[in-house]
């Protein structure tokens, strides 16, 4: 039960939410905030708009947290929900914007141009795939998330990477592929459409 956010870790923290606690939204914000930005940005391309989501989303779960049921699924998977959620709304806004009065607040028109709602459908679907690869790698086990940074990131081979993890060959080719089959997933399974009953409240 000590992997990432077990679920009694979840209930608590949501309940210390609800108390008001703001060590509370401290130690939800050292935990997730990395996940969140890195998940707004690969969606936004846009540092200080990554930035922006960062806090209304941290913001709404401090505000609502009586919006999260632990027997949805973990305070994790919410957190990215809400992440994905807003990054979309956020992504539609600027789009609109481009079409009317020009750049929308600091964001200007993503991509250097005005995206027609083809062209923003294609960005949302690619936005929330590389996101779901992003989250995914974030909640995977240790010992995938390990073998695909060496393999994909560190360019090491099978044998290096069991190497390197002190693990037979087999071994390190079995993480490999199930980190890979993990990721194959990002694809077929948006963030968004995943989400639970319970879940479509927006922020």
């Amino acid at each position: 039960m000590a992997k990432n956010t077990p679920p009694r870790w979840d209930r608590m923290m949501q309940q210390r939410l609800a108390r008001g606690e703001a060590a509370a939204l401290g130690e939800l914000y050292d935990r997730f905030a990395s996940l969140v930005h890195s998940q707004a940005n690969r969606m936004l391309d846009d540092e200080s708009a990554a930035d922006l989501v960062t806090r209304e989303v941290f913001g709404y779960v401090w505000e609502n947290p009586d919006a999260y049921d632990p027997k949805q699924g973990s305070m994790r998977s919410w957190v990215a929900r809400l992440t994905h959620r807003e990054s979309v709304q956020r992504l539609r806004t600027a789009a609109t914007a481009a079409h009317g009065d020009g750049p929308y607040g600091g964001y200007g028109e993503y991509d250097g141009a005005a995206a027609g709602p083809a062209d923003l459908d294609e960005r949302v679907r690619r936005a929330t795939a590389a996101a779901r690869a992003d989250y995914i790698v974030a909640s995977m086990p240790a010992p995938l998330r390990a073998a695909l940074e060496l393999a994909y990131i560190q360019r090491r081979d099978y044998r290096q990477t069991a190497t390197d993890l002190g693990v037979t060959e087999d071994e390190a080719r079995r993480r490999l592929r199930l980190g890979l089959q993990l990721l194959s997933t990002a694809h077929t399974r948006p963030l968004e459409g995943s989400a639970p009953p319970g879940y479509g409240r927006s922020l």
